[in-house]
């Protein structure tokens, strides 16, 4: 313990930008510490340091945690805001659904360009990067917490990650800190409560550097994963495709397995589906290399679905079913939304009251027509075929009828005499707004 906690915040302030400060504060040795330790500086008072407290409700205490909270800050003279919330851990742990509700919270409440400190310290990254390696994590996982992050509309900054929490419990002894003693810190049966007072204690026996060690093997895991990360960006740029958000399936299966994981996870999260397990992933590049050309092969996991199509690879979410029997509505050419998502309306300058009452209709088969201009007739599955709609968008294409039944458009695809005869006098035209 080279550096105090102060001066070690002091160099940390110099070293940042001025942005505002906003500290966690759980009323804790580490937060207390840390907190406490920000408002003996002028630096971090500049930049109007606040403190938010969260209120999980989880024990009986916690009012009087609350209070304990506005009291502290109220002696240092830093405005300090208590957040109520409720924790919903139904299919979770209560630990982690605790986290996800307070980092909710905290976030919500952040300013554009504020920057929420955190008092995670060395020995909670040593921590950190046990758990991840028990979970059997790549270069980002051993990674571990990063100091410095995006988070909602501001960053998340730890500046603490290379302090061990000695440091900070000395600051809290020197300074006589009242601090909130929360029993769930002790109870084992949480993993990293198990790690940090049965494991870690056991290690330092034996190694008695180990959580410096293992802090200097996330440095290095984090830089390794920085550049990992690069090629990753690289790759889904090359094989991404914007107007579909499709991936070029070849080009994917190619990529080096380092990378190849990782692009799909990045492409995923992109678009807010969950990533495949390994195993998953290994069934999803087999069927890539195996399947034949007139095939549409697909592999499902919770909360996605990726399907090959005309050698690109599509996502999208597995509650995104399309009809599967024929489905209708009247439609007066204004925003119609569309079973399985997706939407369809008539846009442009013309006057919708001057249009007669038409119908949507999802799902009909053996459907034959002739496209304005065209000397022949086409089956509807030719059109999709030449239009490049997927298989799996086809049951969700709005068919736009007359009232007498008679076939106007095929979504904003092709229109038929008919159809191109009333939307032009009418100045308007079909939008098919597809969900995935």
């Amino acid at each position: 313990m080279s550096r105090s906690l102060t001066a070690h915040l002091k160099q940390a302030l110099a070293d940042s930008p001025p942005v505002p400060l906003c500290v966690a504060f759980s009323g804790g040795p580490d937060s207390s510490a840390l907190l406490h330790a920000l408002a003996t500086l002028d630096a971090s008072r500049e930049r109007g340091l606040l403190a938010v407290h969260v209120d999980h409700g989880l024990h009986p205490e916690s009012t009087a945690w609350a209070r304990h909270c506005r009291d502290f800050c109220t002696a240092l003279d830093i405005p300090v805001r208590v957040l109520k919330v409720q924790v919903d851990h139904a299919g979770e742990g209560l630990e982690g659904a605790a986290r996800k509700a307070r980092y909710a919270a905290l976030v919500r409440q952040l300013e554009p360009g504020a920057w929420l400190v955190t008092a995670h310290h060395a020995d909670d990254q040593a921590e950190t990067v046990l758990l991840k390696l028990l979970r059997g994590a790549g270069p980002q996982g051993l990674g571990g917490m990063r100091a410095l992050r995006a988070i909602g509309p501001g960053m998340l900054w730890r500046p603490l990650l290379d302090l061990p929490r000695a440091a900070l419990a000395k600051h809290a002894h020197d300074h006589q800190l009242h601090c909130i003693d929360d029993p769930a810190n002790s109870q084992t049966e949480h993993a990293r409560n198990f790690l940090r007072h049965d494991i870690l204690p056991r290690l330092q026996q034996r190694w008695p550097q180990a959580p410096r060690i293992l802090v200097q093997g996330a440095q290095l895991a984090a830089e390794a994963a920085d550049f990992i990360d690069l090629h990753v960006k690289s790759a889904l740029a090359q094989w991404l495709r914007q107007s579909d958000a499709s991936l070029d399936a070849g080009g994917w299966l190619e990529l080096h397995p380092a990378v190849r994981g990782l692009v799909l996870e990045q492409w995923l999260r992109k678009r807010d589906l969950t990533a495949p397990t390994r195993a998953q992933r290994h069934e999803l590049e087999r069927q890539v290399r195996e399947a034949d050309a007139d095939r549409v092969p697909e592999v499902t996991w919770p909360g996605a679905c990726v399907r090959l199509w005309r050698g690109r690879l599509h996502a999208l979410p597995t509650h995104a079913a399309r009809p599967t029997r024929p489905w209708q509505s009247a439609w007066d050419g204004q925003r119609l939304g569309l079973p399985g998502g997706g939407s369809v309306q008539l846009v442009g300058a013309g006057d919708r009251a001057a249009l007669p009452v038409m119908e949507i209709r999802l799902g009909q088969t053996g459907v034959h027509l002739r496209p304005h201009g065209d000397a022949h007739t086409r089956a509807l599955r030719d059109l999709f075929q030449r239009a490049g709609i997927p298989p799996w968008q086809r049951p969700g294409c709005p068919l736009i009828h007359a009232a007498d039944g008679t076939l106007l458009a095929v979504a904003d695809l092709c229109m038929t005499a008919p159809g191109h005869a009333l939307f032009s006098r009418c100045a308007l035209a079909p939008r098919w707004e597809r969900e995935s």
